[in-house]
């Protein structure tokens, strides 16, 4: 394979021959390989300082993250054979651990597929590609996941704000077979449906399936108000596992009629309202209608996407919170989450104790949540952990 190459400074492969996948543009030798001769998505081979070849990666020139290692193996490159091999390998992993095909089944560096995140809707696949390596081989993607999986349809949601940072365009379109506006799915018994055209990135967020399942005992038979509800997947479970009443508060109409279809599937929807409108308004209002409930979730959108955020987002974290709080009854139960990669866990805990002694409330922590299993973290990326679910007792002094 007559590929150029990327040579790295001296001492910069520690972090590939530790397990890292990136390679950062100031480690790059640009004397020797300028990253401005290569172009976007074009596959090389990374080299030590001293010439010994370390993998294969592709590059993104203009970016800090200048290339992503796809096989150390240089005889492997990245086109569909490879992209069966690793789809084979992502695929035995989920049958393994869920009896319904409905999960994310590649998730990017931690199936050593960079740039590349499939969610599976039994026969329906919703794909988004973020770099331009793997965009370069979009069409053998869609054949590697034709000839794996055989679905009725394939598309493509590349509309993501990580394209626009790698100059992509964005663009959703059907690339195989028909997908319909909404698709079926089932999580932990109940089921949805989820509007996978429109709706926020792939239509579901499948990361949340274990702390959902975690409801159950905390719900049975309490008033449950679910925060950030999007179309339902906190807010639904909750009366699907026996919630006498769930209110779901979010600002998208669209989402909140898919609440109601969700609920009606289910049988539950005579036990559910839909609230309209921005949740910290929403929060205020409650409190001043005195309303009260035994469990609130607040699984917000992510407050902290950039390093820059953090101030803001702490705080903005904290006062959803504070807020989410003040409407539990006497022993009332918080179910706190945040998918902010910048937001250590303990960062949330420490932010949730302190919301707690504001109010001169007693806060315990009775169990701890994570992404689930079709969300593998790799343990050289950091990056590819970021769910956390805090589930909180909270008393009054």
């Amino acid at each position: 394979m007559n590929l150029p190459s990327l040579r790295l400074k001296s001492n910069s492969d520690r972090r590939l021959r530790g397990g890292h996948l990136w390679v950062f543009s100031n480690e790059v030798d640009t004397a020797q390989t300028p990253l401005t001769a290569l172009q976007a998505g074009q596959e090389v081979q990374i080299v030590t300082a001293t010439g010994k070849p370390l993998g294969l990666a592709t590059v993104s020139p203009d970016n800090l993250i200048c290339a992503r290692l796809h096989s150390r193996d240089i005889k492997l490159g990245l086109d569909k054979s490879l992209l069966v091999h690793r789809l084979n390998i992502a695929l035995s992993l989920r049958e393994r651990l869920f009896d319904k095909p409905f999960y994310r089944l590649v998730y990017g560096e931690s199936d050593l597929l960079p740039g590349l995140v499939v969610d599976r809707f039994a026969d329906h696949l919703v794909v988004q590609i973020t770099t331009p390596g793997m965009e370069r081989v979009r069409e053998q993607v869609i054949e590697a996941l034709v000839q794996v999986l055989k679905p009725a349809g394939i598309l493509f949601r590349n509309d993501g704000a990580a394209r626009k940072a790698e100059q992509l365009p964005s663009y959703i379109e059907v690339a195989w077979g028909e997908v319909p506006e909404r698709v079926a799915l089932q999580e932990n018994g109940v089921h949805f449906e989820a509007p996978v055209h429109g709706g926020q990135k792939t239509g579901w967020f499948y990361d949340h399936r274990m702390n959902r399942a975690r409801l159950a005992p905390y719900v049975a038979g309490k008033r449950v108000l679910d925060l950030y509800s999007y179309i339902g997947g906190w807010g639904v479970q909750a009366a699907a596992f026996g919630a006498s009443e769930v209110m779901c508060v979010d600002s998208s109409a669209a989402a909140l009629d898919q609440v109601e279809h969700n609920a009606d599937l289910n049988g539950v929807a005579d036990r559910m309202t839909v609230v309209e409108g921005d949740v910290m308004d929403a929060l205020r209002e409650l409190k001043g209608a005195g309303e009260k409930f035994d469990v609130v979730i607040a699984d917000p959108p992510a407050f902290i996407k950039k390093r820059k955020d953090m101030r803001n987002g702490e705080n903005a974290y904290r006062r959803l919170n504070e807020r989410a709080m003040r409407l539990l009854n006497r022993d009332g139960i918080l179910i706190s989450a945040s998918c902010s990669m910048h937001l250590a866990e303990n960062s949330l805990r420490d932010l949730l104790l302190a919301s707690s002694r504001h109010l001169d409330r007693n806060l315990t922590l009775i169990e701890r949540g994570y992404q689930g299993a079709d969300h593998p973290v790799h343990p050289a990326i950091p990056e590819t952990s970021y769910i956390k679910a805090l589930f909180c007792r909270v008393l009054p002094v």
